[in-house]
């Protein structure tokens, strides 16, 4: 059995732990939160809930710990110091920043003879590998990726963030003009606005002035100022009962061209629709760190990605299943 520990109890926590409940070869040993432990009821019967500063005292209980951590300000300093006594995987996805944090990890995993995966999950992840296998078989061509129809978890927060907001909903969605463009092969060139608009679904306090809550939100720099958005007032209860779920997925495509002319057209279309995001980025970590127990069982050390590590590894199955089964 391969023990697994979660690091932090939200969403994605609740994701992986359930990930781990559907995965016979692996057992859930412990939930780490910087909150007060008795303040937390896991899923799992059995499972202990500890303070993240005891962590050390699992060292050798846990094989691959899983850190469930935000993006923003948590993983880049959690991860490293997690890599320095376990074997860790995460989700990082602030693409741009995916280098940095990378060489971060890798020096202390190296450095303490543990494996890291990185940016686990379906974009970074899924839809990165997919992009590799397009542009490995299509050179000649051009990427696209759409998100949506799905709940952006932090467009939603930053929405619940401007005074006089109790709670917000804010969904993605592709604009279906561009999506078919590209499916059709006219390699298009889009703009931000026009691969994708946001729709705010918004609960704000009695006497809140809503056109001052609708005009932050439209003018919001980095999450909606350079998309049509459309902002609808609700109530707590159309809330509850309409968008009490956190569902997401998308496409990634690939258009491109082959021959001698480069006349030939293909498109090549990779897409998810996920009636739970958090459970289905649970559930790719699961996965790999799965594939992180067998290369740290081969001796294997540092940081790895989605691009490193083989097919092979991430499932429970032999090399015979897997050629009799899936090949």
């Amino acid at each position: 059995m391969i023990r697994i520990g979660i690091v932090g109890y939200g969403n994605l926590g609740k994701g992986v732990e359930a990930a781990v409940f559907n995965n016979e070869d692996m057992e859930l040993v412990a939930v780490f939160t910087r909150r007060d432990p008795s303040s937390l009821t896991v899923n799992t019967p059995g499972v202990k809930v500890d303070s993240y500063s005891n962590m050390a005292a699992y060292k050798d209980k846990i094989d691959i710990m899983i850190n469930c951590g935000g993006s923003a300000t948590d993983l880049p300093k959690s991860t490293p110091e997690i890599a320095e006594l376990f074997s860790v995987i995460d989700s990082f996805d602030t693409h741009a920043k995916i280098p940095e944090h990378f060489s971060n990890v890798d020096a202390k995993a190296k450095a303490n003879g543990n494996i890291a995966v990185i940016s686990c999950g379906w974009d970074p992840g899924m839809f990165s590998l997919n992009r590799l296998y397009m542009n490995a078989i299509l050179p000649n061509g051009n990427d696209y990726t759409f998100w949506g129809r799905g709940v952006s978890q932090g467009h939603s927060d930053a929405i619940r963030r401007i005074e006089g907001v109790i709670d917000a909903r804010q969904y993605t969605v592709p604009v279906e003009q561009a999506l078919a463009s590209v499916r059709a092969g006219e390699n298009p060139e889009l703009t931000t606005r026009q691969k994708h608009t946001r729709e705010c679904f918004v609960v704000a306090q009695e006497g809140a002035d809503k056109e001052r809550i609708e005009k932050e939100i439209k003018t919001m720099p980095n999450y909606f100022s350079d998309y049509d958005t459309t902002v609808t007032f609700i109530s707590m209860d159309e809330l509850k009962a309409n968008h009490s779920g956190i569902p997401h997925g998308g496409s990634v495509i690939r258009s491109g061209v082959t021959g001698f002319n480069k006349d030939v057209k293909h498109t090549i279309e990779y897409s998810l629709n996920l009636e739970s995001n958090p459970e289905f980025t649970g559930s790719v970590i699961a996965a790999y760190a799965r594939a992180a127990y067998k290369l740290l069982s081969k001796g294997e050390t540092g940081c790895k990605t989605v691009f490193d590590i083989a097919p092979a590894d991430l499932t429970y199955m032999s090399g015979e299943e897997i050629r009799a089964h899936m090949l």
